[in-house]
């Protein structure tokens, strides 16, 4: 059988540039409110589902939603001991974007020391913190709060 090259290809050539085989990237600067930090690669360390998360708290830093989120947010405490709101939304948002469904997995992200700190918190609060905090909030309040966020997002949902 003869190679003919003189027929035209079926999957023309584009203008996309040859792949380079070359080193991982080195990192990248994101920013935090714990300060900027530098997120590397280590192509030997085990995966964790996790790693983009700093990524995404870039991104609540940039665009100031957690902040609003927060500082919009009816829980009010009348104990000194209480924790802060910072605290109990961060926490929960924590556990939701690591999968977790049920207030006893809210338990999972104590044991990263990393997270919390990027997302401004000073500590991990427990699953009965969680839920005794979003009972307190008054239904209606919490409501207007929430739809108040989603309709104000700038960032329209993917469908």
């Amino acid at each position: 059988m003869m190679d003919d090259s003189s027929l035209p290809s079926a999957h023309p050539a584009g203008e996309q540039s040859p792949v380079v085989v070359g080193e991982a990237p080195a990192g990248v600067d994101l920013d935090s409110f714990f300060g900027p930090i530098r997120v590397e690669w280590d192509q030997e360390a085990a995966m964790t589902p996790l790693g983009q998360l700093p990524f995404f708290i870039d991104f609540l830093k940039t665009s100031g939603l957690f902040d609003a989120f927060v500082a919009d947010c009816p829980l009010r405490y009348a104990s000194p001991n209480a924790p802060k709101k910072r605290d109990v939304l961060g926490t929960a948002m924590l556990a939701m974007l690591a999968g977790h469904k049920r207030y006893a997995h809210i338990a999972a992200p104590r044991c990263d020391a990393v997270l919390p700190e990027l997302l401004g918190m000073k500590k991990v609060v427990s699953e009965d913190a969680v839920r005794r905090a979003f009972k307190a909030i008054d239904e209606s309040e919490g409501a207007a709060w929430l739809r108040g966020h989603l309709l104000s997002n700038p960032y329209p949902p993917l469908t």
